[in-house]
């Protein structure tokens, strides 16, 4: 059987996103943004009793993410963000839309945001 390719079967520039109400998060005093992730459902409540498993997971994003999160409003599209993003860090960025086509795949992978079509 052939191996799949890794594909970005999307074309995620189009996209708005736009962040999961249900999810919390905080920024550090060095502007690292913490996702605070409720882990619900039966057999995570089986695990935290069982194996003392903590009740929430805390994603820490990295300098680009960081950035990138609080902007996302629900209203730019990932090129807008993606001209704020290269304005800046510049050449710290590139490969730009490929990195942010990647980190909005992750985040919607984990129902961290929804991707709405733009308009």
């Amino acid at each position: 059987m052939k191996k799949k390719e890794n594909v970005i079967d999307k074309n995620y520039l189009e996209f708005i996103p736009e962040r999961n109400s249900l999810l919390t998060w905080k920024t550090d005093k060095k502007g690292i943004v913490t996702l605070d992730v409720e882990n619900t459902g039966f057999f995570n409540r089986l695990a935290q009793k069982c194996f003392n498993r903590p009740k929430y997971t805390h994603v820490h994003l990295d300098k680009l993410g960081s950035f990138v999160w609080p902007l996302i409003d629900g209203k730019k599209n990932i090129i807008e963000l993606g001209k704020e993003v290269d304005a800046h860090f510049g050449e710290e960025a590139a490969p730009l839309y490929e990195r942010l086509a990647k980190f909005f795949q992750v985040l919607e992978s984990y129902h961290f945001i929804k991707l709405n079509k733009d308009v």
